[in-house]
């Protein structure tokens, strides 16, 4: 029978960090709840500079999501109906450690440094087909524009102090 208890130690964010640098999304995720129906999903996203999240929402389920970063900094940016940025926050930065996102709101992550992580929740089970919606403004991962319009994101960030 597996340990009740999982540690979330630096062999673990390592192992997770080497599984996102040999992933082609550039990013990661390590698990906790034992499968796709369990309720609530809870794992570390580890994340590489680069990868590109499309801007999306859970609305059709409502969903929840919260994120605390354990290394490094995560931008996350909420935008309004029509794609326009109405908040941006990172994470790891000037004392903010996490975040929660209510259902609904059109949202996006990217890593600012080289590498981040984070520990995130979200209720489950999760189904792809009612997970999420993407936004009809942004591209989608791996569409042409997706490096483009992630850099354009990254550089409205004020400059790291």
């Amino acid at each position: 029978m597996p340990s009740p208890v999982q540690l979330i130690d630096e062999s673990l964010l390592e192992r997770t960090l080497d599984r996102a640098r040999s992933s082609p999304r550039l990013r990661a995720n390590h698990n906790f709840h034992p499968d796709l129906a369990a309720n609530p999903h809870r794992f570390l996203n580890a994340w590489l500079r680069g990868s590109y999240c499309a801007p999306h929402r859970h609305l059709e389920v409502p969903k929840p999501e919260s994120f605390v970063v354990l290394r490094g900094e995560l931008a996350l940016w909420i935008f309004d109906d029509d794609g326009k940025v109405s908040e941006r926050h990172v994470l790891g930065r000037d004392g903010v450690m996490g975040i929660d996102v209510a259902p609904g709101c059109w949202h996006t992550l990217a890593s600012v440094t080289e590498t981040a992580i984070c520990f995130e929740v979200k209720p489950g089970p999760y189904d792809a087909k009612t997970d999420k919606e993407f936004a009809p403004w942004a591209p989608r991962e791996g569409e042409p524009g997706a490096s483009e319009y992630l850099a354009r994101l990254l550089a409205e960030l004020e400059p790291k102090r």
